[in-house]
């Protein structure tokens, strides 16, 4: 009936004639197709490509050529499809007429996916240039292209009738546009075309689709960058591929945009895929993986999944990539893409014998066949026995039975067959051992997490094993076993995930306050759910779980930080390394050498890399404070070490872009700088007493020549030149990435606060330090100090430091002055009002005591200090030598000029208010104690100030 309502020929030879009939009766898709364009069967008949294969390249020829007059992205789009529709309705006519045989049906179709790529993108990229400007390379200055990689059944020439297409996207290096008025940065501008082509291939219209398009492949799936560079894919998946991502990266294959280029991109990414070694530590992985297919045989409906289901497809690919995986590395031989290939390859070179390929190789192809004609069907993607008496009646015709049964009863011996050799190749000798072994870490949790138990015996295990708040215990499990991040894992990652939640219960009631740990390290937990190789790292390494528990049970600062950057679990691996930090010169050469393995163009890497750096150390000085391995004044130094060395770098880097980008700017003598600029810190990171979550009071001060003209393409002045240089700096300090910003910035501090330059030459800074600054301007340089950048410019800053606070001062004026000052801070900042008295008794003791601002702690021995320096440095210039408190004290007590006791006590009361600070910030809290704690050390230091004749 359907045949005859085409009103095809009638001249049409009987065989075409009974093809049709076939045809009609088995795919809606067909029908649907040539009902819906009168022409279509009879102009693939008249060309004659309903009964010839395709010569190489043919398939793209007739689509470039379709493609050559394409006016507009509708036009594109309408065009791409249709020949598509055509395209599909000559293969699934072939296939099902048998004319074609399974490799050249998943040949043509994967043709018709790489010319849809790449012809499209050909056409897109121009247009995209004339908009945004053409992408040029910082390292090689060339015009970029994007890559595509096809992975999956598409890289390896195996689509099938509706398969979507897996791609990942990326570009040989960093840099921006040219030619448009705006210049955009090279990612930007390639996330921007493969929305395009995604949009071109993927969106559905009148005229249907092109392919479906899947890009959660991609680093970091979903949430990652839908574009990503050479050197940050390379990075990704030597840091933190994962082994579903090997499997996966076996079949990548160019598939679009620059071809040579994307050949260097998959000889980069060869080693992640391939080991130089025999990679048996593979086999638990693929153990893994039969564990994930079996359960997914359990679920409802699995069993029918003819690729999913036992002795189904994926377990014929399954065995291929195993063998790849573990012998790949050495045998280059296995290191190909189509599963037919491997498997001749594995029989060829002894891996399996002959029967056994032969039977899966037959088992494959007949499976193969039978997902064509479930798609075929209705174009649409599914691998699931039909469920009612049309469809399997289709299917039996396409397959050649006679009826459903004897099609079913021959599928059921070649699933049977294959679903044996798969678990004689992944078979774990000593699984029931292991699985006794395994039984014994945690196992008495298992059931709680697993729902086993009802809520009254769940509460009575929780309690019985020390939780103070069972309840409470018990729904936070259950919180995280239904959170989002769980529900949305793979199952992989949950069976990971699953393994180590009891050996997690296990290790956290060994702990004092066990309902205190479950409660910080259940949200890294929930974190890092999708990501569940950091689940393995735990459940593998028992001691970094232990230092884990260990931490965040002394810290919820620790725990917040592990939480939002996982990344940060690597560190506990190793004991040693994590309670010893290295000295400033070891810090600053293990940055260095960081950077130097990332391209100088990439700054996307370098930027992530400076984050990275900055947690990892940052976390390593807080779990040597908790534990005691690092004293106070270490920290602090330790944390301004890291400062140090990071706006080096950071200094390094703007400069290098700067420069670039515009040349060199000059001294005054005409000569080249080099780079004739610093950076001063004041604050704690010029005191050398950063806290964990300090920001950085920072000043640019550069010694060139703000009128000359630097000496590159794009010439500017050198005034603007170091502003740009300041812009960047603060840039590459604050941007948000994913590893968060590197450091809050304050450059309130500068010449004429928010009102004045970013930069200031070191002659402006000198005259409105000499003529315009106030004194407590004079109070803030006490604590300045150069931090990283030219040492002839730093010596000039010095002597500009040495001059202004050693000049001759009216000590009357200067202690008015100083007084007024902190009586505003203590009315602003402090946690009362205070009296304007500093006797004894000047304070609540019943009320809070704010450690920094209030009377009698850390800000009134700043002041001391800071008085004592501007006061007598004039007749004692040793005063200036250092910029922290504690040195300056030595120099006071040295000098004679506040007696020993007293230094001692205001030392001692320092040190006792910044540890409390120190430890208040690890615990999360505000900086004040209560205001019983300190008394002595306040009063003691209120005496001091009155002493000192300051009110």
């Amino acid at each position: 009936m359907r045949a005859e309502a085409l009103q095809l020929p009638a001249d049409w030879p009987v065989a075409r004639h009974e093809a049709l009939l076939r045809v009609c009766a088995a795919s809606d898709f067909v029908y649907e197709q040539a009902a819906r364009d009168a022409e279509l069967l009879p102009s693939l008949a008249t060309s004659g490509e309903l009964e010839r294969s395709f010569t190489p390249g043919e398939l793209r020829r007739q689509l470039q050529a379709l493609l050559e007059a394409c006016a507009d992205e509708d036009e594109l789009g309408r065009r791409l499809r249709r020949f598509r529709n055509r395209q599909q309705v000559r293969i699934v006519w072939r296939d099902i007429t048998r004319q074609a045989d399974l490799a050249e049906t998943c040949r043509d179709l994967s043709d018709l996916a790489d010319a849809s790529i790449d012809l499209a993108l050909y056409w897109l990229y121009p247009q995209h240039c004339a908009q945004f400007g053409t992408p040029i390379g910082h390292r090689s200055g060339t015009p970029q292209q994007m890559v595509v990689l096809g992975m999956g059944k598409l890289g390896a020439y195996e689509l099938n009738l509706s398969s979507d297409i897996d791609l990942i996207f990326g570009y040989s290096e960093g840099g921006e546009t040219e030619g448009a008025k705006r210049s955009i940065d090279n990612q930007e501008f390639f996330i921007r075309l493969g929305q395009r082509l995604i949009k071109a291939l993927d969106a559905i219209t009148v005229d249907g689709f092109v392919f479906r398009v899947d890009m959660r492949l991609r680093p970091y799936g979903s949430s990652g960058a839908l574009v990503l560079s050479f050197n940050a894919l390379e990075q990704y998946y030597q840091d933190q591929g994962r082994d579903w991502e090997r499997y996966a990266m076996i079949k990548a294959r160019v598939v679009g945009g620059d071809h040579a280029a994307g050949k260097q991109l998959l000889e980069l990414l060869r080693p992640f895929v391939y080991r130089r070694y025999l990679d048996f530590s593979a086999i638990e992985a693929l153990r893994a993986m039969k564990l994930l297919i079996q359960q997914e045989v359990r679920r409802k409906g699995m069993a029918d999944n003819i690729k999913l289901g036992a002795g189904g497809i994926r377990e014929v690919e399954f065995i291929a990539q195993a063998f790849q995986l573990i012998h790949g590395g050495r045998d280059l031989s296995l290191q190909q893409r189509p599963l037919l290939k491997v498997l001749a390859t594995l029989e060829g070179q002894g891996y399996l014998p002959p029967a056994v390929v032969e039977e899966m190789r037959q088992g494959y192809e007949f499976l193969r066949y039978t997902e064509h004609a479930l798609q075929a069907i209705a174009d649409r993607q599914t691998q699931m026995l039909p469920d009612n008496e049309q469809d399997r009646a289709r299917v039996a015709l396409i397959m050649g039975f006679e009826t459903w049964t004897a099609f079913h009863e021959q599928l059921m011996v070649w699933r049977d067959r294959i679903d044996w050799h798969f678990r004689q190749v992944i078979a774990d000798p000593d699984e029931e051992e292991g699985a006794e072994a395994e039984m014994g870490i945690g196992s008495e949790w298992l059931p709680l997490w697993e729902e086993a138990l009802d809520e009254e015996a769940a509460c009575r295990q929780l309690a019985d094993a020390g939780f103070t708040d069972p309840a409470t215990a018990l729904q936070r499990l259950i919180a995280l076993r239904s959170a989002s991040q769980v529900r949305a894992m793979q199952r992989l990652g949950r069976e990971r995930l699953d393994a180590f939640i009891p050996r997690l219960i296990a290790q956290t009631v060994e702990h004092a306050d066990p309902d205190l740990v479950l409660e910080r390290v259940l949200p890294l937990v929930e974190r890092v759910a999708r990501r569940s190789a950091y689940l393995v790292l735990l459940t593998e390494n028992p001691s970094a779980l232990l230092r884990l528990l260990t931490l965040c049970a002394a810290s919820p600062w620790i725990a917040e930080q592990i939480a939002r950057f996982p990344l940060l679990l690597d560190e506990l691996l190793n004991e040693g390394r994590l309670f010893n930090p290295p000295l400033a010169p070891e810090l600053a050469a293990e940055l260095r050498e960081r950077l130097t393995r990332i391209p100088e163009d990439d700054l996307e890497q370098q930027m992530e890399a400076l984050r990275h750096f900055k947690l990892a150390h940052r976390l390593r000085v807080a779990a040597s404070e908790i534990t005691g391995t690092l004293p106070l004044m270490k920290v602090s130094d330790y944390l301004t070490w890291l400062a140090e060395a990071i706006l080096e770098q950071v200094l390094a880097l703007a400069w290098r872009q700067c420069v670039n980008k515009h040349g060199t700017p000059r001294r005054a003598d005409g000569s080249l700088c080099d780079p004739d600029f610093i950076i001063v810190g004041y604050g704690k990171v010029g005191g050398i007493e950063l806290g964990h979550g300090s920001d950085l009071d920072l000043v640019f001060i550069h010694d060139a020549d703000s009128q000359a003209e630097t000496d590159g393409a794009k010439p500017i002045d050198g005034a603007q030149f170091f502003a740009r240089l300041g812009q960047r700096i603060i840039h590459l300090l604050t941007t948000q990435t994913t590893s968060g910003q590197l450091y809050e910035v304050d450059m309130r501090l500068r010449p004429s606060g928010v009102s004045g330059l970013l930069v200031s030459s070191l002659a402006s800074f000198q005259r409105y330090q000499e003529n315009e600054a106030w004194t407590w301007e004079h109070q803030a340089l006490v604590r300045a100090r150069v931090l990283v950048g030219c040492a002839r410019v730093a010596a000039g800053f010095e002597q500009v430091r040495a001059a202004v606070l050693g000049r001759e001062r009216d000590l009357a004026v200067l202690r008015t002055e100083v007084s007024e000052m902190r009586a505003k801070m203590r009315d602003n900042l402090g946690s009362r009002e205070t009296s304007a008295g500093m006797s004894a008794n000047a304070f609540d003791a019943a009320g809070p005591f704010d450690l920094k601002q209030d009377a009698g702690g850390i800000v009134d021995i700043e002041f001391m200090v800071q008085y004592a320096a501007l006061a007598w440095s004039r007749q004692h210039p040793q005063l200036l030598r250092f910029t922290d408190n504690m040195r300056i004290l030595d120099g006071l007590r040295d000098a004679g000029l506040i007696p020993t006791a007293d230094v001692a006590l205001l030392q001692d009361a320092y040190k006792a208010y910044r540890a409390a600070a120190h430890r208040q910030a690890l615990q999360k809290q505000p900086g004040k104690v209560a205001g019983s704690q300190f008394q002595d050390e306040r009063r003691g230091v209120m005496r001091i100030w009155g002493e000192l004749g300051l009110s």
